[in-house]
């Protein structure tokens, strides 16, 4: 008796497991998305919205920046890798299966900290501040005071964005600058710190910092749609490969009409117009 007891919860144990396998319990309807951490909030809002029409699926949404989500998605430890800039040579040489989808682009604007009266800069001036080679707001129409440059580290998306649009190939960003490791700590730099300057991807400029017009431009999502705003970057998805059904399944809503709707209503600029 006590053998078949036994025997029988064997066999309901084995049936429990198969149903939660069967329901998900085996992550046949998990997505993993890793990556830029100026992407990584318009994702989120994206899988709430996704997952709200499909209770069966979830999505995780990690940061780490864009050249951890190239390397996740090609590694395969992320079903979806998210970058903030375009891929590059070397990491499409490493994963040549890489297929990048545009889903929106996104504005970098210059801030500073709320206590600098500074409203414009040219491009030239961004450059050379950011390079070490302007030390002082007065050297540029603003007050008397030494510049604080803060940056992203190496391999973010927004960094790299930034190197390419505005410091070019010639100029690099200062040695002295302070590194953050997001676009959040980035804007809390500059709010804290005396003096500071930073950039920031447009969905993260709020009230606590002071943005920059750039060659007389204010940045502004009308601005890039208008194209009068220069410094623009795009945000992509990228999948080793075809993307699989749910991944597919994700990424047809994202570039959806309600999808990019819900991209701007974010603050940034919808990939399809």
């Amino acid at each position: 008796m006590q053998g078949k007891i036994s025997f029988a919860r064997v066999l309901v144990i084995a049936a429990v497991m198969a149903l939660l396998a069967g329901c998900g319990g085996g992550g046949s309807h998990a997505l993993s998305l890793a990556g830029s951490t100026s992407v990584q909030p318009v994702a989120e809002a994206l899988a709430e919205a996704y997952m709200g029409q499909n209770p069966d699926v979830m999505i995780d949404v990690q940061g780490g920046g864009s050249s951890v989500g190239v390397t996740s998605a090609g590694e395969g430890t992320a079903d979806i890798g998210m970058a903030s800039r375009d891929i590059k040579d070397d990491e499409l040489a490493q994963f040549p299966d890489l297929q990048v989808i545009t889903i929106a682009h996104d504005g970098i604007a210059v801030v500073v900290n709320p206590e600098v009266a500074l409203a414009a800069l040219s491009l030239e001036q961004v450059r050379g501040i950011f390079a070490g080679e302007i030390t002082n707001f007065s050297e540029v129409g603003g007050p008397d005071g030494a510049i604080v440059v803060v940056s992203r580290e190496e391999g973010s998306g927004t960094r790299s964005a930034f190197e390419e649009l505005v410091m070019g190939e010639e100029s690099v960003i200062t040695e002295h600058a302070i590194l953050q490791q997001s676009n959040g700590a980035i804007r809390t730099a500059v709010a804290e710190t005396n003096n500071a300057i930073g950039y920031l991807s447009f969905g993260y400029v709020d009230e606590s910092v002071r943005v920059v017009a750039v060659e007389g431009v204010e940045p502004t999502v009308e601005n890039v749609v208008n194209g009068s705003y220069l410094i623009v970057r795009l945000f992509n998805l990228v999948t080793n490969g075809a993307p699989g059904g749910m991944a597919q399944g994700f990424l047809d809503f994202i570039l959806s009409s309600d999808g990019q709707a819900l991209i701007e209503g974010e603050g940034y600029i919808r990939a399809t117009q």
